[in-house]
């Protein structure tokens, strides 16, 4: 695969939805990233909502041990920084193609989270994102980033 040059890229490594209400997050097969939807099974989804994507550095799962909740319906990267990356930046994962909207922001309540984590966390180590083009994502895919926009 050719890599632009302002990029970098990695593996798509796990995919986490929460499929229903109360009902605890799951890593799933494959999900289908649509744009009026976001990923289409997650308790969110709703037609015309724009939900974003999350997408997450797997160094933050592995290295914290976040608490239940903190981070919901995402797709689990290894190899890709994405601190630093700007607003409309293209993010290909498989056949997938997102633009970067900002970035993540936990979804526990911070007074949870002990301090050391909370800091790392603060707009760190992921982003969200709109799917510009939908598709079928599975573990395994290649995902690259395109930092040029």
């Amino acid at each position: 695969m050719d890599v632009p040059p302002d990029s970098s890229s990695g593996t798509l490594v796990a995919i986490h939805l929460c499929v229903g209400h109360r009902v605890p997050m799951r890593r799933v097969d494959q999900v289908e990233a649509r744009g009026d939807y976001g990923l289409w099974g997650d308790r969110h989804a709703a037609p015309q909502s724009d939900r974003q994507v999350l997408l997450i550095e797997q160094e933050i799962l592995d290295g914290f041990g976040l608490p239940p909740g903190a981070v919901r319906e995402n797709l689990t990267t290894r190899g890709v920084e994405y601190n630093g990356i700007a607003a409309g930046a293209r993010i290909r994962v498989g056949a997938v193609v997102l633009e970067a909207t900002g970035p993540c922001r936990p979804c526990a309540r911070m007074d949870e989270i002990r301090p050391g984590l909370r800091a790392a966390l603060r707009g760190r180590r992921g982003t969200l994102c709109r799917v510009l083009q939908g598709g079928v994502v599975a573990p395994g895919d290649p995902v690259v980033v395109s930092r040029d926009g």
